[in-house]
């Protein structure tokens, strides 16, 4: 896993990028966390979605709501980036837009929009 450390408006993202996936668990998920406060000084994380494992994106499996609640009890926030336009599932896409009105969950066509979610 490389860490790019990415600052706008004196806010600082860690890019993570990787040619396997990074987030197939909880547990996983918290690593890249940690490597990014630990690496790049800082709890704000892009990841693009391939990077994550696809039961992310299946709510039912419960994987997005235990990798985000771990994130949100760390402190940490996420943007996630991609093409999410394949996803038919009702569910998926309200979670999508409601996560992008918070503060802490979003999802983004692409990096630079990851980065100034986390940015702004």
């Amino acid at each position: 896993m490389e860490i790019r450390t990415v600052e706008k408006n004196g806010i600082k993202c860690a890019v993570i990028s990787d040619n396997k996936k990074v987030i197939t668990d909880a547990q996983t998920a918290l690593d890249v966390l940690i490597s990014a406060k630990y690496e790049a000084g800082t709890q704000n994380v892009v990841i693009n979605k391939r990077l994550i494992a696809e039961d992310f994106f299946i709510l039912s499996t419960g994987l997005a709501g235990e990798i985000l609640q771990k994130y949100i009890n760390y402190g940490g926030r996420i943007a996630v980036y991609g093409d999410f336009s394949r996803y038919t599932s009702k569910p998926l896409k309200d979670f999508i837009y409601e996560s992008n009105r918070g503060k802490d969950v979003f999802f983004a066509a692409d990096e630079e929009d990851a980065v100034n979610m986390l940015t702004r």
